[in-house]
């Protein structure tokens, strides 16, 4: 396992939103965690890259302990994260914004490639302004962004906020390629059906608690996952 979770319980003002959340990722694998509005999906991801305080729990990734490892650290050591604000410099170019993404490293023209290839959109606009892109292309840059950086593991907090349906079936599309070459990824979600479709198997959260785990086909055909978020009475 790259990622492992053990028992995190974190929080805002002393209350817990997330509470005794336990879930692992194997290396190369693509996991969803999907829950409505609200259920705890950020803060988990938040408390997890030490940009909350944790309460409780232990965090291990690539075989260590980076429980106390400050975010810039995590960073160094291959996670990446992708928020659902998404965070660009809006005044940057968008070759500007993705060379932030590579800043501890040299950067790497095969990589920077391979991120033009994913999203030709990108390649198109180099030269413009990350703020006077569309929705869809401000997802791909702060994917390609994150994809500078070399990751071992890529963290989606909702990539599909304020997508339209045909640009979130794209943004999908690429996070396929990236699980096809072999790119751990770990993906939180409202939108089920793309999740469990990009997704081997799955968690389901709940009001800050894990409630329900699967394979994604066995989440699929829960009467509680159906009737929750598929709207399938």
């Amino acid at each position: 396992m790259i990622l492992r979770v053990n028992g995190l319980s974190a929080g805002y003002a002393g209350k817990n939103v997330v509470h005794d959340v336990t879930y692992e990722v194997a290396d190369g694998e693509a996991v969803t965690i999907i829950g409505s509005n609200g259920a705890g999906k950020s803060t988990l991801f938040r408390a997890m890259l030490r940009m909350l305080r944790t309460v409780s729990g232990v965090v291990e990734f690539d075989g260590a302990d980076v429980s106390r490892m400050p975010t810039h650290v995590l960073a160094r050591r291959g996670l990446a994260y992708v928020p659902a604000e998404r965070h660009l410099f809006p005044q940057m170019s968008v070759t500007e914004n993705l060379l932030l993404g590579a800043y501890r490293r040299r950067v790497d023209p095969a990589v920077e490639q391979l991120v033009f290839g994913l999203f030709p959109r990108l390649a198109e606009r180099r030269k413009q302004a990350a703020g006077t892109l569309s929705g869809g292309e401000q997802q791909m840059l702060a994917v390609g962004r994150a994809l500078m950086s070399k990751p071992k593991l890529l963290l989606l907090d909702e990539p599909t906020t304020g997508l339209a349906p045909r640009l979130a079936a794209e943004a999908y599309a690429a996070l396929a390629t990236l699980r096809d070459a072999g790119l751990t990824l770990l993906v939180t979600e409202q939108q089920v059906p793309l999740a469990l479709a990009l997704a081997a198997r799955g968690y389901v959260i709940e009001n800050g608690r894990f409630t329900l785990s699967g394979t994604s086909a066995e989440l699929a055909g829960n009467p509680e996952v159906q009737r929750a978020y598929l709207g399938v009475a």
